[in-house]
């Protein structure tokens, strides 16, 4: 390994430094204790040297602690080389298993050295949430001596919570302390703090070169502890920050009583700032539903109610079924109940602890409202689209979305207007929206004289395959032409974002808040004003590319599916909105649509697992989050550098998923054999797409087999392996905060394994054999089938002919009177379109993979999307009948519907103004 990549590329992270330095640390003391002394004598200088490059990255973490360190040196010193390693050795073990968490009273050499008693007694305690706060403020080893015992001496040891103290000298080391400890809950931060640090070395610029880019120098020292705390609430929103100072209280800035929780004088005592830290620890700890019930279930009650299973009592006493009451537990059945009394709440009408529950996630994940749903992410985007859309509204939708906007789009009755992603052909999937795209379809309304009936724009962020909108971008540029319109974002697969700097400033609730407090600023005003100027100037006939702050409205909901990513039972997900016009215009539609789909028998361990999945996230979501992407990164990693994994897989790079016209930065991987990893702030930042490092697809077509094979006949039967979907010719894998270092281990040697199998099945082949086999590599690599765009809604079902929108509700039900339908075989489909007939589809047609409708109720059929289907190797096309063929409409019926529609269109054309001409459109634009 050469040292340039070692130095800068060979860690993802400070994590991975500091457990690399440790072990190093490690086996050199090992090394010393076993040499002669004269050795031992020449080799202390080199161990100093190593725990002095050491200490300058455990001076960001409380354990083990500048003491510890210390005592480590003085060991050197003293020739205790065995001492050393065995100390060394148990300090290593503490921090990899997090043995100092669970028992936080091992903070000094003393207790360290009684481990085994101090193992022994941690059974009988109660356990103590362990954390660590951060000091920020230039004071010298003595004074935070002093601080520390200040502390010390009011704690409480009863209590169930139990901090130390880290410190931290100037801005840049608060911030590089905040990014690379997680255990630090609260700050403290000082009133006059210097920026500069004098303590970054080389080792750790790599990873903090982001935070450290912008230039504070020029601002007087009183104004940076403000600054500082600015720049925590993006870096860490969830934690909580209190401030001291010397200034009188009508001196402070309003954004400091913002952004503090609470600001404190030099001369006030210790036991006020501890208590408020442990309070806010308390605060956030709370979990409001999840207690309730948990209490509720320790109440004797009498059921004389629905549900049996209550209590168990029908379970436990049966001698048939108590096994299963064996297997789940008794607490499960103890809070199982109908009751919305007795300290519980009902989710159709909250008032109590679901109430309070849904407010804390919503301060959590950055919403205004939030709202729990106990039937998955399909119905959560049910109720807001019925909540929101009406009947003859146009919604701009990504067309390979999730089934249930599909099905949403019926219910609602709306015009939809979808949208094609760009094609990655080569691996039969699709990528992403182009903006341009949405933008296009826009002002094709617009010029239509629709864009008054463009209700919503619904995306999905992230992809099934990882990719990650600007969603920043997207909104700014969307809301410059139309300026009232809703966003719903499907963040199925994106709840854990909102804990990480990096995702979270991609996600809806982040944009929302943020858009929303610039468009009220003057400067913002200003800058419009501006604009227009310039426009009129160089006068070009263009459309202003910034919202109007006078009518922009910031309205965006996103759905997630909160047990796909992070701690929920089944089904779990939650609604976050951010709309201004929500009370005048959403509100009193959102409870009826909510009361539409929402089950009066609510799952409450669901909800108590949502109500503590919130609790998890802002304790530990930074960390959780930050290991998830380790964990994809280290996969990554490793099958890159493997000759053996390099000869038959292959890890899809950013590259191969996004165009290079979609990758400003010009990033193509995150990971390189020889350089290490890449830098990737400026792509996150500016790119109009990024990839999601937990997403990894991996190509699997040079083994013979293609995607869905694969992972039935290896990954699943022989070795047990869940994978998250399949294409023709790759497999995705997905790293969560539940994936564990054992478990990408597992991953990395069943490829292996199978690399050898492969092997073997091919050495083994005959002349005719292989020649079948090189045919099917050929085809799996270079023949995959065209994907075909959305063709176009049949003019029966549009409301202007030529015009994009498409009324599917219609078509929907009109395919349920059977005598206006037919069957046609697939294999007569491509005479009929020769000749000149429409074949318009009478239901949804979706194989899997990819696992999105091809084809929609009132879709006409084209010879594209007709040579996807007869090329399709896939087992299941749901919809798709091969003993009948394809359900279309007949002519009949088209003609009848087309005639009904033609009066309608009429009325709408009326209602337009102005006795415009409508220009009939061709190609992409009468979608």
């Amino acid at each position: 390994m050469n040292k340039a990549k070692q130095k800068s590329g060979q860690f993802y992270n400070i994590g991975q430094l500091r457990t690399e330095l440790w072990t190093e640390l490690k086996l050199s003391s090992y090394r010393l204790s076993k040499k002669n002394k004269a050795e031992q004598q020449a080799g202390k200088s080199h161990m100093l040297q190593a725990i002095k490059n050491l200490q300058e990255v455990e001076q960001y973490f409380a354990f083990p602690g500048v003491d510890i360190m210390e005592s480590l040196t003085g060991f050197i010193r003293h020739d205790e080389f065995q001492i050393l390693h065995n100390s060394i050795k148990e300090i290593l073990r503490l921090l990899v298993s997090e043995d100092y968490r669970q028992n936080p009273d091992i903070l000094s050499f003393a207790s360290l050295l009684r481990k085994k008693e101090n193992k022994a007694t941690s059974t009988i305690k109660s356990k103590k949430r362990y954390f660590e706060v951060l000091f920020v403020d230039s004071i010298s080893r003595h004074d935070e001596q002093v601080i520390t015992k200040k502390i010390n001496d009011v704690l409480d040891p009863h209590e169930n919570f139990i901090y130390q103290i880290v410190y931290a000298k100037s801005f840049q080391d608060a911030l590089l302390a905040l990014k690379a400890n997680p255990n630090i809950q609260a700050c403290i931060v000082r009133n006059e703090i210097p920026y500069q640090s004098k303590n970054i070395n080389e080792a750790l610029k790599p990873f903090v070169t982001n935070l450290l880019n912008e230039n504070h120098d020029e601002y007087p020292e009183y104004e940076l502890g403000i600054m500082l705390g600015q720049a925590i609430r993006q870096l860490r929103p969830e934690i909580d920050i209190y401030y001291i100072t010397d200034k009188p209280v009508q001196n402070l800035q309003d954004v400091s009583l913002k952004i503090f929780q609470r600001i404190f004088y030099r001369k006030e005592d210790a036991q006020e700032l501890h208590l408020s830290i442990i309070r806010g620890v308390k605060d956030r700890y709370e979990t409001p539903f999840y207690t309730a019930l948990k209490e509720y279930s320790q109440q004797p009650t009498g059921v004389f109610h629905a549900m049996p299973i209550s209590r168990g009592n029908s379970i436990f006493k049966s001698n048939w079924i108590d096994d299963f009451g064996e297997f789940y537990g008794r607490n499960l059945f103890l809070a199982e109940t109908s009751s919305t009394t007795g300290g519980l709440d009902s989710l159709l009408q909250p008032t109590g602890p679901l109430k309070k529950a849904q407010e804390l996630a919503a301060k959590a994940f950055g919403s205004k409202r939030t709202y729990f749903s106990t039937n998955g992410t399909s119905t959560s985007n049910k109720i807001v689209l019925q909540a929101l859309v009406e009947p003859d509204n146009v919604v701009l939708i990504d067309r390979d979305c999730h089934k249930s906007h599909h099905y949403g789009m019926v219910l609602s009755g709306a015009y939809v207007t979808y949208l094609d992603s760009y094609p990655l052909q080569k691996y039969s999937m699709y990528g992403a929206v182009p903006l341009s795209e949405i933008k296009e379809r826009l002002l094709t309304l617009k010029r239509a004289g629709r864009l008054d009936r463009v209700k919503m724009l619904l995306l999905t962020n992230c992809t099934f395959d990882g990719l990650i909108y600007n969603v920043e971008r997207v909104m700014e540029e969307v809301l410059a032409i139309k300026p009232d319109i809703i966003f719903l974002w499907d963040e199925a697969w994106f709840a854990f974002a909102a804990f990480s700097p990096t995702y979270r400033q991609r996600t809806a609730m982040y944009v929302a808040d943020k858009l929303f407090k610039k468009y009220k600023t003057e400067e913002y005003k200003e800058q419009y004003r501006k604009h227009l100027i310039d426009i009129k100037e160089r006068g070009e006939n263009e459309l202003p590319s910034l919202p109007n702050p006078e009518l922009v409205k910031i309205r965006v909901y996103a759905t997630q599916s909160t047990h796909k990513t992070l701690s929920s039972l089944r089904q779990g997900s939650m609604i976050h909105i951010y709309d201004e016009e929500f009370e005048r215009k959403a509100e009193t539609s959102f409870h009826e649509a909510y009361m539409t789909h929402t089950s009066t028998s609510a799952n409450y361990q669901i909800l108590a697992s949502l109500d503590i999945g919130r609790r998890q996230v802002i304790f530990e979501g930074y960390e959780l989050v930050e290991k998830s992407v380790e964990m994809a990164m280290l996969l990554r990693s490793k099958i890159e550098e493997h000759p053996k994994l390099k000869k038959y897989f292959k890890i899809l790079t950013i590259a191969d998923l996004i165009p290079a016209q979609h990758r400003q930065s010009g990033l193509t991987q995150y990971y390189h054999p020889d350089t290490g990893w890449q830098p990737s702030e400026e792509a996150w930042r500016h790119d109009e797409f990024v990839l999601d490092p937990t997403k990894i697809n991996l190509h699997v077509g040079n083994t013979g087999v293609d995607g869905d094979t694969f992972k039935n006949k290896y990954l699943m039967d022989q070795f047990h392996i869940q994978v998250n979907k399949t294409s023709r010719n790759t497999v995705l894998f997905m790293t969560n905060i539940g994936t564990t270092r054992s478990s990408v281990s597992y991953l990395f040697s069943t490829l292996l394994k199978i690399a050898e199998q492969i092997d073997t099945q091919f050495d083994s082949l005959n002349q005719e054999e292989d020649r079948i086999m090189q045919d099917k590599l050929y085809s799996l690599t270079e023949e995959a089938p065209p994907l075909p765009d959305f063709s176009y809604f049949h003019d029966s079902f549009r409301a202007v002919a030529g015009i994009p929108g498409g009324r599917m509700r219609e078509a929907y039900f009109l395919a349920y009177q059977e005598s206006k339908c037919e069957y046609v075989k697939l294999e007569a489909c491509s005479k009929l379109i020769e000749d000149g007939k429409e074949l318009v589809s009478a239901a949804f047609i979706i194989p899997y993979p990819p696992g999105f409708p091809v084809l929609v109720p009132g879709q006409v059929m084209t010879k594209e999307i007709l040579d996807f289907l007869q090329v399709l190797d896939v087992k299941e096309i749901h919809g798709y009948r091969p003993d009948l063929g394809l359900r279309v409409f007949t002519e009949a019926a088209l003609n009848r519907q087309q005639s009904g529609t033609a009066l309608m269109g009429t009325s709408v054309m009326g209602g337009m103004g102005n006795g415009k001409k409508i220009k009939t459109m061709t190609s992409k634009s009468h979608k």
